[in-house]
């Protein structure tokens, strides 16, 4: 065992030196674990990023919440027998919770309507198009995560009554308001009068696609007074318990068709849509990101270890009469294996800190260049990284290693 130990130190010893006299060389050959590594650590923050975010995002959809809506979350093939259906009606959500309250020990604790369409929002000269309108509920209340940056949700008398108020999403508020409180002003939405109650606190966006900042909350009565619901609207079923999702959405399949006075053995003339149908449609393109990743940085590895393979076995050609001195004065096979064998995965561990050097300054720069990216430097990333740069060493120094502990020591000791 102090042997083996001393032998460890000493071809470390020696791998450190050779490296340190052909600096250059060092550095070339280690620019392909390099680029290797940082194509991984690059890779790997990205799904990780890719993971965070739509992990971010499905809780703001609510995983404790299922959609009922006219159409499914996902391509359909025959969207004729779908666009025939009849629409959703706030009116359903009323019946619904009826039904609720009369079935004991219910997953289903509320229903809520939603009717939505885009719409201006104007206060002043200040001015914000797109902004994703929605008339609901005072229950809406309890479907939402989020807390309020200023003020409150309207209540069940001001939902009741239609009064003219809303609540904007936080960047809706900042773009109108600019850095002013918001509470009590007046906005114009859809050229109609509405006060400002509350401000909803920064949420984000969901998967990039749709902001939850850029939006406006009505009352129901308000919204129908005003704008059109024609196309219908969904209805948002809050569940008791969210590890019993799929028994909560037999149950509401249940109440739905009794809502909707459908017979046995007719086809549900509705959706019950969740969160779960998002995460099955990303998963293939997640994993298709990670297939393409690794290929790309198993090449880029690869090629780092072949350019390692062929300056090993450069080196043992430039050291052959010095190793067949070292086998004369008593040295071992294993000896002289694990010097070379050393120095390939002391330039593979080299490269490997400098590409994670490169990997963590590259995720920072993006991080203070794009908030809203979810990118993030793991810990874990750093071990894998350290692993693979070992293990492209002991892959591509093995074979010239293995050459240089089996030479003859005559033979090398007559090589020019």
């Amino acid at each position: 065992m102090k042997r083996l130990l001393y032998e460890l130190t000493e071809s470390f010893r020696i791998a450190f030196a050779q490296i340190r006299a052909n600096k250059l060389r060092s550095v070339l050959t280690a620019l392909g674990v390099i680029i290797g590594i940082v194509a991984v650590t690059l890779m790997g923050t990205a799904i990780r990023g890719i993971d965070t975010g739509f992990t971010k995002s499905l809780a703001m959809l609510g995983d404790d919440v299922l959609y009922v809506q006219k159409w499914p979350w996902g391509g359909v093939e025959d969207w004729w027998n779908y666009a025939n259906r009849p629409p959703i009606r706030p009116e359903d959500a009323d019946k619904l919770n009826h039904i609720i309250e009369q079935t004991p020990n219910s997953l289903l604790e509320v229903a809520v309507p939603v009717s939505a369409r885009g719409n201006s929002v104007k206060a002043g000269e200040n001015k914000v198009s797109g902004v994703f309108t929605i008339g609901t509920t005072a229950d809406y209340g309890r479907l939402i995560s989020a807390d309020f940056s200023e003020g409150r949700l309207f209540n069940d008398t001001e939902a009741a009554g239609g009064r003219p108020v809303c609540v904007l999403g936080f960047d809706v508020a900042e773009a109108l308001f600019q850095n002013r409180s918001s509470i009590d002003q007046t906005v114009m939405i859809g050229g109609h009068p509405f006060t400002v109650i509350g401000v909803v606190a920064k949420q984000g966006s969901f998967l990039g696609l749709f902001s939850f900042d850029n939006q406006a909350i009505l009352p129901l009565e308000a919204f129908r007074k005003y704008f059109s619901v024609r196309r219908g609207a969904e209805i948002r079923v809050k569940i008791t318990d969210k590890t019993r999702v799929a028994d909560a959405r037999e149950e509401l399949t249940g109440a739905m068709r009794r809502v909707r006075a459908q017979l046995p053995g007719e086809r549900d003339n509705f959706n019950i849509n969740e969160q779960g149908a998002f995460k099955a449609q990303l998963d293939p393109i997640k994993q298709g990101i990670a297939l393409a990743g690794l290929f790309i940085t198993g090449l880029s590895l690869f090629v780092g270890a072949i350019g390692i393979m062929n300056i090993t076995f450069v080196s043992v050609k430039e050291r052959t009469k010095e190793i067949g001195t070292r086998k004369a004065l008593g040295a071992r096979r294993r000896t002289i294996l694990l010097q070379f064998l050393i120095e390939a995965v002391s330039i593979c561990l080299i490269g490997g800190f400098v590409g994670l050097g490169l990997t963590y300054g590259l995720v920072l720069a993006v991080g203070a260049a794009f908030p809203a990216i979810p990118v993030e430097f793991s810990v874990s990333l750093v071990f894998i990284s350290m692993a693979v740069s070992i293990l492209t060493g002991i892959i591509s120094g093995f074979a010239p290693a293995w050459g240089a502990s089996r030479l003859d020591p005559v033979v090398a000791l007559r090589y020019e």
